[in-house]
């Protein structure tokens, strides 16, 4: 049985507001086996993308254990969340956050770069090809469409070999053939690579290509969740 890389326990998420204290996540409890792939769904404002930021660091739980690819992240501060993202964990947001005065090479290539790697440019090359982008290496973020951003965008996540690749609502942006387009691409490197794959989606029709769904409601898993054998 494959080792859980994610251990959520107890967690909460209180934030203020000018109206007082809002209790976003409320006790939630879940782990993911090393591997797997898991689609998050709920209502808008269900906490589905709080729960994202609570698992990649990006958000600091207010209570309860949260413990990442071997890391306890309510023991760390912000430089030691940012080095095991770097290390661990590879995102990819609906909005695909490209840096506009770059091209697609040098995008993908950044945070490796900032990761110390001597051969950032080449490896970028490789995952841009792999998304098949080759032809578009010195194509800057306006000259892409949508869809090409957001293979962009999954290759600079995928460029430092993480653990776990994060996926919050990725085709939100996207019609619905290059929304397709960019799911098959996930699930192929995820096969590719063995990566473990967190989708965040409204989608039904995504989520069920998860080997397993996971429901969020105000805040709380529904323990009514269940799992899907033999995905698509």
């Amino acid at each position: 049985m494959a080792e859980n890389i994610v251990e959520l326990k107890d967690v909460h998420l209180r934030l203020q507001s000018r109206a007082g204290s809002v209790h976003i996540l409320r006790g939630v409890d879940l782990s993911i086996p090393q591997g797997e792939t898991v689609g998050i769904v709920g209502p808008s404002g269900s906490g589905k993308s709080t729960l994202l930021m609570i698992m990649t660091g990006l958000e600091k739980a207010t209570g309860g254990s949260v413990r990442v690819a071997g890391h306890d992240f309510t023991a760390l501060d912000e430089d030691g969340l940012a080095r095991v993202r770097g290390q661990h964990i590879g995102i990819v947001f609906q909005s695909f956050h490209l840096v506009p005065t770059m091209t697609a090479l040098e995008n993908v290539a950044l945070p490796l770069e900032f990761s110390g790697h001597a051969d950032a440019r080449e490896r970028a090359a490789n995952i841009l090809a792999t998304v098949g982008l080759s032809h578009r290496l010195d194509h800057f973020p306006a000259q892409l469409s949508g869809g090409e951003q957001q293979r962009v965008a999954i290759a600079r996540a995928l460029a430092p070999s993480p653990k776990l690749l994060f996926a919050d609502e990725p085709t939100g942006n996207l019609d619905a053939r290059n929304g397709e387009q960019i799911m098959d691409l996930l699930f192929d490197l995820h096969q590719c690579y063995g990566t473990t794959l967190v989708l965040v989606t409204h989608d039904q029709d995504l989520a069920v290509r998860c080997e397993r769904i996971v429901r969020i409601d105000d805040g709380r898993i529904d323990r009514a969740q269940f799992e899907l054998e033999g995905a698509a």
